[in-house]
């Protein structure tokens, strides 16, 4: 059987990393989060000063992004890759409601998504990789195998990850998240810059009321279908 290109994209908090880890787990293939590159470029920006909630030094961000080193690392406890920004392990950090406030700002910057989209396309070259994130249908891999967007109302989005975060042990409010939610929703649907959007051919999933579980198996028999078609 041959290998195949999975692009997930969707809105923020539809669960497409869980997805996504656990379908590439299944096929036993490559596992990227998109997401977790674009939150090392706002981190940085942030500990920079180059971002906050009232201004971005686009710039001045521009032109450090020769200094900006991003990678994934494989966590042997874990069994999964964390995201290392200029050799630090920031994998925690980036998970921060401080990053999420500005990382949609951040994609929208052409030079920043022109860095990001080469570094994805080099890691699809051999295939057996499942990407999720905005644009991977649409821009990063406009010709993969299997497309799927994922959707959810801003309530429900709002709500998982409002547990989350509390989970974690970080202070914040169910509105201060649902306006985290809906604000990067518009953000991310008007930028310029590759807006979200449901790629051609894409499958839409709307997951507001369904379980994980369903959605892993409803996409892991559109993934084995195409697989063994290859």
């Amino acid at each position: 059987m041959g290998k195949i290109i999975i692009a997930i994209d969707g809105f923020s908090s539809t669960g497409k990393s869980t997805i996504a880890k656990q379908l590439s787990k299944a096929l036993n293939y490559i596992y990227v989060d998109t997401g977790a590159m674009y939150r090392a470029v706002a981190l940085y920006a942030l500990n920079y000063d180059l971002v906050d909630d009232v201004k971005l030094k686009t710039d001045d961000l521009v032109n450090a992004l020769s200094k900006v080193n991003i990678k994934f690392v494989p966590n042997n406890q874990t069994g999964k890759s964390d995201m290392f920004l200029n050799g630090k392990n920031v994998e925690q950090e980036i998970r921060t409601m401080r990053v999420s406030r500005q990382v949609s700002k951040i994609a929208t910057i052409k030079e920043v998504r022109e860095k990001l989209v080469a570094i994805q396309q080099k890691m699809g070259t051999e295939k057996g990789i499942v990407m999720d994130g905005r644009d991977i249908g649409t821009v990063v891999f406009p010709d993969a195998e299997l497309k799927i967007f994922m959707t959810a109302s801003p309530e429900a989005r709002a709500n998982r990850r409002y547990k989350e975060l509390l989970d974690r042990g970080d202070k914040v409010t169910f509105d201060e998240v649902l306006k985290n939610v809906q604000e990067r929703d518009y953000i991310d649907s008007n930028r310029k810059e590759s807006p979200l959007k449901k790629a051609d051919g894409a499958i839409e999933i709307d997951n507001s009321d369904m379980g994980l579980k369903e959605q892993l198996e409803r996409i892991h028999n559109y993934a084995l279908r195409l697989i063994k078609s290859h």
